[in-house]
């Protein structure tokens, strides 16, 4: 599938039940945005794009004017919808155990979204 899929070998909530979102699992009228705080729609969208979803990535796939409701009802309870991540580059070290010599270890460096 994506990301999780090919890191580890897995699926993460591949189903949801029968009559909802196949991407959030809730019950919403088609072109209304998914949930963003649902935990399937956190791993699939996770899973697709290696970061974790915002509101404006939750409804991105509904008209505008749908998009201007939920803003304003998103903003009137405080919610304010999120900038898009910013790009950092992350460095580590990876061991494989700590007598490893300095040759087994690997330094990583990913561009990830925040």
């Amino acid at each position: 599938m994506g990301y999780i899929q090919e890191r580890f070998g897995m699926m993460l909530l591949p189903k949801t039940k029968p009559g909802t979102c196949p991407m959030c699992g809730r019950k919403h009228e088609e072109g209304w945005p998914h949930d963003r705080d649902s935990l399937c729609y956190q791993y699939k969208f996770y899973d697709e794009h290696g970061r974790w979803p915002s509101w404006a990535d939750a409804m991105a796939h509904c008209s505008d004017a749908v998009k201007a409701y939920w803003k304003e009802q998103l903003a009137a309870r405080g919610i304010p919808l999120e900038a898009e991540p910013e790009t950092v580059t992350m460095s580590f070290e990876v061991k494989a155990d700590h007598n490893a010599p300095p040759a087994a270890i690997v330094t990583v460096e990913k561009e990830v979204k925040s």
